[in-house]
């Protein structure tokens, strides 16, 4: 039992072949995905998603390199499916973005705390992407009190000692295919010192694929590979390293299923 965390299954990479993808990664052990939609195309066709297989569900917001085209009826039209849609597990994903420069800082910040304060409005987590940002983001989620709702780094790329900070601010800290890179040894770091009681898996496909498939496209069912490595990293199952992440994406997600 495998939770992919964070998938974009609605990417187009995926439009030849969507439906057995979806099959592999059923085949391939996982349970439950949460697949992203971070702007009006995306979270439409990621509400789809959720309406065809009863195992997805998704996060909605809007992501930084977008942030400049966010309108007030954006924002209002997130909140309205995020009260209305029972399979709206989160806010997300949403953060800071300084490696591609597509909006102005100051914007994304500015749009960063207007999606937090609407995830404390509506008792939502908030999945966090934070690139080459690490201490804005941190300032921010202190500022705004995302405690309240708590939520994910994804993709975490923060050394160990961010990762206990995130961690005092009741956050998870998901780790995906950099992990299983040979060379990578900071996300090693953090997996072997992240508490199992804290800890999340993704693949951020069709992004970031782990070995063996490095360098070709990634989908939800090479999450296994991730729990692989990281069940190595800390010295117990794949068993039980499955378990135990599912357990807390449920969790935090609040699925009963």
């Amino acid at each position: 039992m495998l939770f992919d965390t964070h998938a974009h299954l609605n990417d187009e990479k995926f439009n030849d072949d969507r439906e057995e993808t979806i099959a592999r990664a059923r085949e391939n052990g996982v349970s439950y995905i949460c697949n992203i939609g971070y702007n009006r195309e995306t979270i439409e066709t990621s509400l789809e998603l959720t309406r065809t297989y009863d195992f997805i569900y998704t996060a909605i917001g809007w992501h930084p390199q977008d942030a400049k085209t966010l309108t007030d009826e954006d924002l209002a039209w997130i909140e309205k499916l995020a009260s209305e849609e029972d399979k709206v597990v989160a806010i997300g994903e949403i953060g800071l973005d300084y490696y591609w420069d597509t909006s102005p800082k100051d914007i994304q910040q500015d749009v960063f705390r207007k999606q937090i304060r609407l995830a404390r409005k509506l008792k939502l987590p908030i999945i966090i992407h934070d690139r080459d940002a690490h201490q804005d983001i941190l300032d921010i989620l202190r500022e705004e009190k995302a405690e309240e709702v708590g939520g994910i780094m994804h993709c975490f790329s923060g050394s160990p000692e961010m990762a206990r900070q995130c961690i005092d601010m009741n956050f998870y800290i998901s780790l995906g295919g950099p992990v299983t890179f040979k060379n990578a040894k900071k996300p090693k770091e953090v997996a072997e010192m992240v508490p199992l009681e804290r800890l999340l898996i993704e693949t951020d496909c069709p992004y970031l694929t782990p070995e063996p498939y490095r360098g070709k496209r990634n989908e939800s069912a090479y999450v296994r590979y991730v729990a692989e490595k990281i069940a190595e990293l800390k010295n117990i199952s794949f068993e039980q390293l499955a378990e135990i992440t599912t357990a807390n994406a449920k969790n935090l997600f609040h699925i009963k299923e």
